[in-house]
């Protein structure tokens, strides 16, 4: 399969089979995220996988109540990973003084991305979940500070794959070459 069509067929997905995934496989996803390039090298990602039953229940249980309630079909989901941003690196603060951006953001943005292409291409489905309540998965998975908790990204084998295409705009909508065209 070429990337383009990788990247055509990646869809995120809400329902998961009740079926393990094997270590291997979340572990080849998590080795496509360790080749991801940072700024500067600096790697600041951190994964905190999510596959045993009970420890995933109290956790779900606990970051998708209340407000959060719409990311519940994460509890499904056979594997929960909690990516994390190491906060005490040198170069991510001076990056952010400077040109206040936090290039970890970008750095786990690019790292996640490369976990949900890999496992597409496993036959594994994911779902990007910014919507949880990060103070209360701090207190279950007992996560120092020097962490912050950027998302969660559910896995497992889809039950089906949502089918509808997706909805993009038009190339000349978003790129130009040499002028900034009206938005």
């Amino acid at each position: 399969m070429s990337f383009k069509q990788l990247v055509q067929q990646r869809r995120s997905v809400r329902r998961y089979l009740d079926k393990e995934v094997e270590r291997e496989k979340i572990l080849t996803c998590i080795e496509a995220a360790r080749l991801a390039p940072s700024a500067d090298n600096v790697q600041p990602w951190r994964f905190l996988i999510i596959d045993d039953p009970e420890l995933k229940a109290k956790f779900a249980r606990n970051v998708f109540s209340g407000i959060y309630f719409i990311s519940k079909f994460a509890i499904k989901a056979p594997v929960l990973i909690v990516i994390l941003a190491r906060l005490d690196i040198i170069a991510n603060r001076i990056g952010k003084q400077i040109q206040n951006i936090n290039f970890y953001l970008i750095d786990i943005g690019i790292a996640g991305e490369h976990i949900v292409l890999q496992a597409e291409e496993l036959g594994l489905g994911t779902c990007w979940i910014g919507w949880f309540n990060s103070r209360k998965a701090r207190k279950v998975l007992k996560i120092p500070r020097k962490y912050k908790i950027v998302a969660l990204l559910s896995m497992g084998y889809y039950e089906r794959k949502p089918s509808r295409e997706k909805k993009r705009r038009k190339l000349e909508e978003i790129a130009w070459f040499n002028k900034l065209s009206r938005d």
